[in-house]
């Protein structure tokens, strides 16, 4: 039988994950098994406070790092699909079906296209680039279906990556040419681009990808992030 773990990573989000559960629960279909996991990696802000107030809702806790949490996650899953997500990314209307969909069709991993909540003209030109199969034009944010299956004999997300594990796991998934874009769109916050400006950011995630294909290590990446991004 299908059902759908989905994932939720989430470290001080107090005010961003009671939105992102009330979003799920009225664009989710409700006619496939699922199931909610919330990855905590230690906050002190209230947070696990406010997931505890969903019982429908699995909240575990673990080391902090997105990788880490995800891998976590996906140990306790019980689904046969796996879907990670960020906290400040509102999937589409029945997102599970269109994801059901895909797995039916032997499509074992993919995104949707994404826009950002912001109609800033660099990401306006940004969130084009989304509906282009490309391993270039992916990103986190545009959030990540895999079957468990796949995800396991990939080796899940490297946890080496403290910044970076989405980009390293998408070029698993490509590699294994089993990728779809689903022609719907998830709505993400631009919160860091408003807080680092856009400009700024864009140019600081280019410098990161640039320094990923030189060979650079998830060290030197990591390092560059803590400097430049707030």
């Amino acid at each position: 039988m299908n059902k759908i773990s989905i994932i939720i990573p989430i470290f001080n989000e107090v005010n961003a994950v009671e939105p992102l559960l009330a979003h799920l629960d009225n664009t989710i279909s409700k006619t496939i098994s699922y199931e909610i996991i919330i990855v905590d990696g230690g906050s002190t802000d209230g947070s696990q406070k406010k997931v505890k107030q969903h019982p429908n809702v699995l909240l575990i806790v673990s080391k902090k790092g997105r990788a880490k949490q995800l891998n976590a996650g996906a140990k306790v899953a019980t689904a046969n699909i796996l879907y990670f997500l960020h906290c400040d990314s509102f999937p589409p209307k029945y997102f599970d079906l269109h994801i059901l969909e895909e797995v039916r069709r032997e499509n074992k991993a993919g995104c949707f296209r994404m826009k950002f909540d912001y109609a800033h003209p660099v990401l306006l030109v940004s969130q084009w680039f989304t509906r282009i199969n490309h391993i270039s034009c992916r990103g986190g944010d545009q959030s990540l279906f895999v079957t468990k299956e796949l995800f396991t004999e990939i080796g899940g997300y490297n946890e080496k990556f403290i910044i970076y594990e989405d980009n390293e796991i998408i070029k698993k998934l490509y590699d294994k040419k089993h990728f779809i874009v689903i022609p719907k769109y998830i709505i993400t916050s631009a919160r860091k681009y408003r807080k680092n400006g856009v400009w700024r950011l864009q140019y600081h995630f280019t410098v990161i990808h640039l320094k990923r294909r030189l060979g650079h290590s998830a060290e030197s990446m990591l390092q560059y992030y803590k400097k430049k991004i707030k």
